[in-house]
């Protein structure tokens, strides 16, 4: 088994730490449009308890990233880049929320959890826990098991 130093674990994690934040920008425009029709800058910064001027200034870095379209007055959409991270953000969210509530986690508290593990899994760990699910399937509460989005 080969072994990381301190320093690569850290370095990943400040990875995950600047990726964090636009999956979950992406991950919540895709969520307003579904249930609302539309994703507006107002909207975001009342989802994530934060001043307009921040959701201009990540909304701008989703836009050079290529991951949204956004106008002025007219609302903030995904390109087909931001619609394919969006969908793999909000799945790999239902695996580990299955997961922390298949270990016995209270749904309010995995809920809450799995917001801010689900950036920090490889997609190795997600993997596995997807297969301890498949090979579970008793250990998900039926709600849960059905859950197609957040």
């Amino acid at each position: 088994m080969p072994s990381t130093s301190h320093h690569e674990h850290f370095e990943r994690v400040r990875q995950d730490h600047q990726r964090e934040l636009v999956e979950d920008y992406v991950e919540e425009i895709a969520h307003l449009h579904r249930h609302l029709g539309e994703a507006r800058a107002s909207d975001l910064a009342d989802r994530f308890g934060v001043s307009p001027a921040a959701v201009s200034k990540v909304v701008t870095r989703l836009k050079r990233d290529g991951l949204v379209n956004a106008r002025p007055y007219r609302g903030i959409f995904l390109t087909d880049q931001g619609e394919e991270l969006a969908h793999k953000v909000a799945a790999r969210h239902r695996v580990v929320l299955q997961a922390l509530l298949a270990l016995g986690v209270p749904e309010s508290i995995a809920r809450a959890d799995s917001e801010g593990i689900e950036h920090h899994c490889s997609d190795e760990t997600v993997a596995a826990m997807h297969r301890f699910l498949d090979d579970n399937p008793h250990l998900v509460p039926d709600s849960i098991s059905r859950m197609t989005s957040r």
